[in-house]
């Protein structure tokens, strides 16, 4: 199974509807060199699990923000459709008033690129990171009934930033508030001699 994670993303310059309900353009590399881009499909507009992730992702906007990453929904509907979405209340199954683009994928071709069309010609629930330099630096990939957690993206993104700031490895479960390690055996040694436990 080929995997994306390491290798630059795939170009796309892709209609969708912005926060403010206009149409544009969404291409990626308007955001290199400038933001961190976290990327997510999901499988159809007025549907049951999407609009709780939708909502989730939107809730947690100023964290994604603080990051400094950019946030993009994608699916094989319309902008027109996502338009029609959004204008729906959330009690009558909309997701209401979403602050970040969701992507018009109508011809699949995101989706096929990014390898997370299934078979039925929806895309799996498939989440990327895409760094300022264009790499994907985490993908993964959910069965349709399977929901994400958007806790985890976002500690997945302070993850490889901490990383990048500082050259330490971040081990299972890290956070902001915990140890890293240095990728070397004296450290790994020190830290599982005190931390193993609790893993």
């Amino acid at each position: 199974m080929s995997t994306l994670v390491g290798k630059p993303a795939p170009h796309f310059n892709i209609p969708a509807v912005m926060p403010d309900d206009s149409f544009a353009n969404i291409n990626l590399t308007d955001f290199l060199h400038k933001k961190y881009t976290l990327l997510f499909f999901y499988p159809l507009d007025f549907t049951f699990v999407c609009p709780t992730e939708i909502i989730a992702f939107n809730n947690r906007i100023s964290q994604f923000e603080a990051l400094d990453t950019k946030i993009l929904g994608a699916s094989i509907d319309s902008q027109y459709t996502h338009l029609a979405w959004k204008s729906t209340p959330i009690n009558k199954g909309g997701i209401g008033d979403i602050q970040y683009p969701l992507i018009s994928d109508i011809n699949k071709t995101l989706a096929k690129d990014f390898g997370v069309l299934a078979d039925d010609g929806v895309a799996l629930r498939g989440t990327f990171l895409i760094d300022k330099t264009g790499i994907v630096r985490h993908e993964s990939v959910n069965d349709l009934p399977i929901g994400r957690n958007v806790k985890e993206i976002l500690r997945i993104i302070e993850s490889l930033q901490h990383y990048e700031s500082s050259g330490n490895v971040c081990p299972a479960g890290w956070q902001t508030d915990k140890e890293s390690l240095a990728a070397n055996k004296l450290s790994i040694a020190d830290y599982l001699t005190t931390n193993a436990e609790n893993l």
